[in-house]
């Protein structure tokens, strides 16, 4: 595989600023990957994901969201959430320009959610959501939803997500998710948190059982 460095495109704002895994037996297809709230580009599990991904001849970009550009710490600024969809977009342009084929989009937690709404916002952009333990709701406030864009979803949408994920249960995210009319499936990790495993041999297993459903999900393979 080759070697993983950094990568930024400032030429047109806002910046995209990661890291591009390209593949050695590339498929032409691209996927744009980001972080959590609490996280950046460098999470063990979106290092897992995109290792998987390019091992199956996928091109990846994990990105940096602009808040995290901003400060190398803390949570999202509320006031930059359209900055950090902008920035999105950006980075599906860049792979979409240098790509023949498909340009996917997703992200953990936070980066998967502005992913969703970015879709929602502009339906052409990518052709299809990997979202990983999409937060449903705060810890604890079930009545707290972030669905309001849900029925605007367009863009075919894979969701990942534990089985003891505080941000929604199971059933909860089954529930929701009827309020989509796209293409969408759940793959449920059992036994699994909010992070998915983590890091290590856990997140390993879990990038691979989210490889495997994609491909089939997206119709990547025969």
């Amino acid at each position: 595989m080759p070697l993983v460095t950094p990568f930024e495109d400032s030429q047109d704002a806002p910046t995209v600023r990661g890291f591009p895994h390209p593949p050695d037996r590339p498929t032409g297809h691209g996927l744009v990957l980001t972080h959590g709230a609490g996280s950046n580009c460098n999470a063990p599990l979106l290092i897992a994901m995109a290792d998987a991904f390019c091992a199956a001849g996928i091109t990846v970009l994990r990105c940096d969201l602009a808040f995290r550009q901003a400060r190398p710490h803390g949570p999202p600024f509320p006031a930059m959430a359209a900055q950090d969809r902008a920035g999105l977009a950006q980075a599906v342009r860049l792979l979409r320009d240098r790509l023949p084929g498909k340009v996917f989009l997703g992200g953990h937690s936070y980066g998967g959610r502005q992913s969703s709404m970015l879709a929602a916002e502009q339906p052409d952009l990518a052709a299809g959501l990997l979202l990983l333990s999409y937060p449903l709701h705060p810890p604890r406030r079930p009545a707290d939803l972030r669905t309001a864009h849900f029925p605007k979803l367009s863009t075919p949408a894979l969701f990942v997500h534990g089985t003891r994920d505080p941000f929604g249960s199971i059933d909860e995210m089954r529930a929701a998710l009827a309020l989509i009319a796209a293409p969408h499936e759940i793959v449920a990790i059992e036994g699994a948190g909010h992070d998915l495993g983590g890091k290590g041999p856990a997140a390993a297993r879990v990038a691979g059982t989210a490889l495997a459903a994609f491909l089939q999900f997206a119709k990547l393979v025969p």
